[in-house]
């Protein structure tokens, strides 16, 4: 048998046969399907487009920009197809499409799709800093639930109850923040009630060897029993223990008068802030530290670790009980960040979507923010659709977040692989 040699153009020869890679349609079939839509959209698209920039900054008014609908969409239509037609021959030619330009052709979709909302409506007009402040803010529950599954995860350790620990977070922070009077002592209510999840968590499945994803279905039912039984009894009789307690927001000086960026990044609560703080310092210690490397021979191999000297329990139980109150710090987003009192099942399935984020992020903290940008832009775009009264009918944008979710993660994720010993106990 000849040796094996690798051309320049990934083919390979093997006993006088060219053996080429495996053809990879997906990226190149998601483009042409988006930029059908946006043809389509060309189609539909009649007068003019509105674009609100109020409240892009303090320093000047920004004028609302208009533009011919039908024009705009075919300019973003036929960019979109020189894209995919670039995308499809470097698809035939068996080599990877960059990520960049399906990015662009998804920019084009999503461009296409605001000017198409609200074309033709002179009355309407779609406010671009609002979108996209919204988008950042419902954001926030989910980067701290996708954080709290990749640190879990590249333990060893799967998180299904991201849920429950957002749920218990938002109770435990409006309830103590509201008995203290203070809405960032009730910060550290949620941090302690995600971390008390995280320690039933890692109790059953790290002590008792118990079935992950069983133990996270089931921790969701407990916690949204209790406080659904807490707050029909307790918060009931005493409604001063359920008071809305706003956190308020922080404007970064001169930062937050930045055109359009300061406004949607730097005018945040401190949730928003801390997120960043979470996104950045996360993606450094796990793939720069002596505890993000131990943490991953924990999730690939622990018996490799432990042959090291490293504790794989121990450190398991450390890193669930930590990831599970930065979970509950992101439910505190929605009683705390909101500026709203508890309400049973308010999370309406956050952690879920949370999950998703992560393995779209491919457990890596910055795609996880990624991920979860996308989902809270959707989720926002589904209100502004609303009120600037979309085409489209009212039930397709309650479900439009969802929508987005599954097709994300069925579409884009493609065969990622899963730390290799996540769901897989270590003996003591």
């Amino acid at each position: 048998m000849s040796t094996l040699k690798t051309k320049t153009t990934q083919t390979v020869k093997q006993d006088d046969k060219i053996i080429a890679p495996p053809l990879k349609l997906r990226d190149a079939l998601v483009m042409s399907v988006l930029t059908l839509l946006v043809l389509l959209m060309a189609f539909g698209s009649k007068g003019y487009s509105v674009m609100s920039f109020q409240g892009a900054t303090s320093w000047f008014a920004i004028p609302d920009l208009t533009l011919p609908a039908a024009a705009t969409s075919w300019g973003l239509g036929i960019a979109a197809a020189l894209f995919t037609a670039y995308a499809w021959k470097i698809t035939l030619d068996r080599k990877p499409v960059a990520g960049w330009i399906l990015g662009l052709v998804a920019l084009f979709f999503v461009l296409s799709f605001l000017v198409w909302t609200v074309a033709g409506k002179t009355e309407s007009v779609m406010p671009v800093v609002s979108l996209l402040v919204g988008g950042l803010t419902l954001a926030v529950p989910l980067i701290f639930g996708s954080l709290s599954g990749v640190i879990c995860e590249r333990s060893g350790v799967i998180n299904i109850a991201i849920e429950g620990q957002l749920l218990f977070g938002a109770f435990m922070g409006c309830a103590v923040a509201s008995i203290a009077g203070n809405a960032y002592v009730g910060l550290l209510g949620s941090l302690f009630a995600g971390a008390l999840v995280g320690v039933l968590l890692a109790l059953f499945t790290i002590k008792f060897r118990t079935d992950h994803i069983i133990v996270g279905v089931v921790l969701n039912m407990l916690v949204l029993g209790l406080t659904s039984f807490l707050f029909s009894t307790v918060l009931k009789q005493h409604p001063e223990w359920n008071a809305p307690m706003p956190l308020g927001k922080i404007p970064l000086p001169l930062l937050k008068d930045i055109p359009v960026i300061g406004p949607v990044f730097f005018n945040q609560s401190i949730l928003v802030y801390l997120a960043y703080l979470a996104v950045i310092g996360l993606q450094f210690a796990i793939f720069n530290t002596r505890w993000g490397l131990r943490t991953r021979a924990c999730g690939e191999h622990p018996k490799a670790a432990d042959t090291v000297g490293i504790k794989v329990n121990k450190l398991r139980w450390m890193n669930v009980i930590a990831a599970s109150a930065l979970a509950g710090l992101g439910g505190a987003f929605f009683t705390l960040g909101q500026s709203l009192a508890f309400a049973k099942d308010m999370t309406a399935g956050n952690g879920f979507i949370a999950l998703a984020a992560m393995i779209l992020g491919r457990w890596n903290p910055r795609g996880a923010l990624g991920a979860a940008l996308l989902f809270g832009f959707a989720t926002n775009l589904a209100s502004v659709m609303q009120s600037v009264g979309s085409p489209l009918p009212a039930e397709f944008m309650l479900m439009l977040p969802y929508a987005v979710t599954v097709l994300a993660v069925a579409g884009f994720v493609g065969a990622v692989r899963a730390p290799a010993a996540e769901g897989k106990p270590y003996p003591a």
